[in-house]
This record gives C-alpha cells, structure tokens and sequence, in this order.
C-alpha cells in the first residue's frame, strides 16, 4: 500500500510540467527560478500521493531545445525492494524539461 508508485508518480509529473511549462517559450534568466518552482510543485503534488514514509528528492533540468541530445545520468545507493524513481520528459519548440523524483523509504 504504501510503495512507491513510479506510474502515479510520473502522471503528477507530468501534470506538473504542463501545468508549469506549457505556454512558455526559453528564457535563460527565468529557468533557474522555474526549476525551483517546479521542483517544489512535485514534491507537494508527490506527497499529496500519500507515501508518507518515503524521503522525496527532486531534480529538475531545463535547457534551450535546438535538436540537440541530452544525457542525464545519477547513482544511488538504495534499497531495490523499496526506493524507486520516476521522470518525465516535457518538451516544446523551444525548450526541454526533465523532472526526476526519486522515492526513498525511510525506516
């Protein structure tokens, strides 16, 4: 009941991002404060998710979309049984958005 949903978890993303992001065009100076509004609006929807005993951390990435590829790669040290993670991709004419959230049981 209480695991960590990445389905659920990347439709609140989602929602997020569109919520966010949708009327937007690039801008450098607004994307760091995007990321942080973005950031916290995930983290308030996730937690609305009802998975109390799960730490929560956000990552948020925005860049100016010219075709181009992106990596994005992290490691943890966590428990497979338990902790798990979920993203979602938000991208338009002129910029990307990727939002991870990432589920750590807490014991």
């Amino acid at each position: 009941k209480d695991k960590f949903k990445p389905t659920v978890v990347k439709e609140a993303i989602q929602e997020v991002l569109s919520e966010h992001l949708k009327d937007k065009n690039y801008d450098p100076e607004q994307a760091p404060a995007w990321c942080k509004v973005i950031t916290e609006a995930v983290k308030e929807r996730v937690k609305q998710i009802g998975m109390e005993r799960y730490k929560l951390a956000v990552n948020v990435v925005i860049g100016e979309q010219r075709g181009q590829g992106i990596k994005v790669g992290c490691r943890c040290f966590w428990d497979s049984d338990t902790d798990n993670y979920a993203q979602h991709l938000f991208v338009n004419d002129t910029m990307f958005c990727l939002a991870t959230a990432f589920g750590v049981f807490f014991y």
